[in-house]
């Protein structure tokens, strides 16, 4: 018996270690899959997907290609990414992030000073661009002629927030033979997906008082899937979703609509159904993650006019 639980003992932590290392080296491999993806493939879904997969990795290995998709062709790559670089971080990417904020596209560049400046809080590190004062005037300023505070004498201003965004519904409306309960979850991770970009951006609040202080107009969105497809595409399984988002003011009038999906491929010969929930999950959430900037464009736009 004695002898029994010794080897016990020794096996126990020799499997553990083992798993392990096969984990280590599964996510090594998904790595690499999805780094040749971003410096092989031309098709902008795809490279977009990959970065998506490697920002949930949450693995170190994974931060050289998302180095790398800062300078892709596709802007909305490249902002995913510096997002994906400062939820790692790693201060060696700090270099790469300050370039990126130089990006010519807007949100982008937005999205790399977000980033350097998450990375180097992370790692204690000063702030790339300290700021003394706040450049954006209240309401109360504007209506005074650009003048904060009393009298002609300017005072700083709180950054805050320029976009108030409620979420009304979000709903599975593709076509298809998914029970109520699968549809329901469909729509839980679509809205889970955009309130996490939402909480993640110092551009929007979805805070009421903070949008009646700030003298934030709503605007309101209704979500909705409207197509999750499974096909074989060659030698792939490919999980395809679309997206759409309607926009609508405080008196529910229809102002705009985004829409936009994702796809996520699985070699034919790796796949096992099982994992269509799990896949399901990942296209929505990749879909709503590409549609995050021209959403916000699209926001931005209908408060100004």
């Amino acid at each position: 018996m004695h002898g029994g639980h010794r080897f016990a003992r020794f096996v126990a932590p020799l499997v553990m270690a083992v798993g392990l290392l096969a984990g280590h080296a599964v996510a090594d491999t998904r790595v690499n899959e999805l780094a040749k993806t971003l410096t092989t493939s031309s098709s902008d879904k795809a490279r977009l997907s990959a970065v998506a997969a490697l920002a949930r990795l949450n693995d170190r290995n994974a931060m050289k290609p998302l180095v790398g998709a800062l300078t892709d062709p596709n802007p909305q790559v490249r902002a995913l990414a510096a997002a994906a670089l400062g939820r790692l971080g790693h201060k060696s990417a700090l270099p790469a992030l300050k370039a990126a904020a130089d990006d010519a596209d807007p949100t982008v560049s937005a999205r790399a000073k977000e980033a350097a400046i998450a990375v180097a809080k992370a790692n204690r590190l000063p702030d790339p661009w300290p700021v003394a004062v706040a450049a954006a005037p209240t309401p109360q300023a504007r209506k005074y002629g650009g003048r904060a505070g009393f009298g002609r004498q300017a005072h700083a201003v709180e950054n805050h927030a320029d976009l108030y965004v409620t979420i009304n519904t979000s709903a599975d409306d593709s076509p298809g033979k998914a029970d109520k309960a699968t549809r329901k979850m469909h729509s839980e991770i679509l809205k889970q997906s955009l309130s996490a970009s939402f909480k993640a951006s110092p551009m929007v609040t979805t805070i009421q008082a903070d949008a009646q202080r700030w003298g934030l107009d709503p605007r309101h969105l209704d979500l909705s899937v409207i197509k999750l497809d499974v096909a074989q595409s060659g030698q792939y399984i490919e999980i395809e979703a679309q997206l759409r988002l309607a926009i609508s003011d405080h008196k529910g009038k229809m102002l705009s609509f985004v829409s936009g999906g994702a796809k996520v491929q699985v070699p034919k010969r790796t796949f096992n159904a099982k994992y269509l929930p799990n896949l399901r999950k990942e296209a929505i959430e990749n879909a709503m993650r590409g549609m995050f900037d021209k959403l916000l464009v699209q926001l931005r736009d209908k408060s100004q006019s």
